[in-house]
């Protein structure tokens, strides 16, 4: 009996927290779908911050390895470290671009399973309430505590589908970014590997083949 009446008082406990949570997500929940909004009428006109801000990065990188003096990265300076391998940083950047498109992701995915999870919550720790009323006869007890547990139903549930719907296109949105900025990457190196051929090697790197 005394371990019944804890999880009572525990859940009684629970009740105004979790709707404050679930007031808390509905205001995120209309704040990201108006950023969304905009984003969407930013693509439709062509704005897409993180594939130029990733391709002005790689043209950087490319830049300073083709600002190298010929024949830099064959010496004991590049054997040691000192230039800088242009596959790497862009493989790092590449990387860097993933994690940022996840991250991007994860509060709407959070979204997606904290709203109908606190909804449920919302709902069952009334209608326990509710038919403790029931049994003492307490009608309007019952009447108003089903009000609030199907409106916390409701609200659960429609935040998890605006969530839902927005993490979907997003992560269409990310996916066919990453893969531009995959495309660029690849134009970068397949033009630096070009300018590279047509250096002439320097005289250290012709005396060591000659040897």
């Amino acid at each position: 009996m005394m371990l019944k009446l804890i999880l009572e008082q525990v859940s009684q406990l629970m009740f105004q927290p979790v709707l404050a949570l679930l007031v808390a997500l509905v205001i995120w929940t209309l704040v990201a779908l108006g950023m969304f909004l905009r984003s969407f009428v930013g693509r439709r006109r062509g704005r897409r911050p993180a594939v130029g801000r990733f391709a002005q990065l790689i043209d950087e990188a490319a830049g300073d390895a083709m600002n190298l003096p010929a024949g830099a990265g064959a010496g004991p300076a590049a054997e040691a470290g000192a230039a800088p391998d242009l596959d790497l940083r862009i493989e790092k950047l590449l990387a860097q671009a993933e994690h940022d498109s996840l991250r991007s992701l994860n509060s709407v995915r959070f979204a997606v399973r904290a709203g109908p999870s606190l909804g449920l919550m919302g709902t069952l720790i009334p209608m326990a309430a509710g038919l403790s009323g029931l049994a003492r006869g307490d009608l309007p007890a019952l009447a108003e505590h089903m009000v609030v547990a199907f409106s916390a139903t409701i609200v659960g549930i429609a935040i998890g589908v605006v969530a839902h719907v927005i993490a979907m296109v997003r992560e269409g949105w990310l996916r066919q970014d990453l893969d531009d900025i995959r495309l660029h990457a690849e134009r970068v190196l397949r033009r630096y590997e070009a300018a590279a051929a047509k250096q002439p090697a320097s005289p250290a790197a012709v005396a060591r083949e000659g040897a």
